[in-house]
């Protein structure tokens, strides 16, 4: 499967945060992104080593199974910006709970009822989990905190439209 510019550009970012292992990159990826931003873990060393051979990254000293640390070099600080200045490339949502409320009738009303007090359950860690990074943020003083601040409030605010959202959907139920 061929990698994405995304992808490049996920990896690029992280290592223009600071150098990495692979196995931190696909860490924090997970970790620090994984809110608004997910990668398949299996394009993660793979992408390392495409973008080595690119010169977009350097591999500092150490074995080559995994104790070895990635940087970005200038040429990646170059492709990183002509990348995060492509246009953004949408993708098909797909969202199982919308599907299975979609065929809500034929799954039941008590079973949505299930899925939607789940999603607002869901939906109440995130806003709890976001309100947790936001404090964390506030305490940070580096060129980037402002920067991480605006994907935290983006998922910050999607938590509390889900939430509004599974209220809502809640009490229509009830009016069945």
């Amino acid at each position: 499967m061929a990698r994405s510019s995304q992808t490049d550009a996920a990896v690029l970012g992280g290592l223009s945060v600071q150098p990495m292992s692979g196995y931190a990159l696909r860490e924090a990826i997970r970790d620090v992104l994984g809110h608004f931003w997910s990668e398949s873990f299996g394009q993660i060393y793979p992408t390392l080593t495409a973008l080595e051979r690119e010169g977009f990254v350097a591999r500092s000293e150490g074995d080559r199974a995994g104790s070895s640390t990635f940087h970005i070099t200038p040429a990646g600080r170059r492709r990183l910006r002509e990348l995060l200045s492509q246009p953004i490339q949408g993708v098909p949502p797909r969202n199982g709970l919308l599907l299975r409320l979609f065929f809500g009738r034929t799954l039941g009303a008590d079973a949505c009822r299930a899925l939607l007090r789940d999603a607002r359950a869901d939906a109440e860690r995130k806003l709890a989990e976001f309100d947790r990074l936001l404090a964390e943020n506030a305490a940070e003083t580096g060129p980037d905190a402002p920067f991480m601040r605006m994907t935290i409030l983006a998922g910050r605010r999607s938590a509390e439209a889900g939430l509004a959202w599974a209220d809502e959907c809640l009490t229509e139920l009830e009016e069945l």
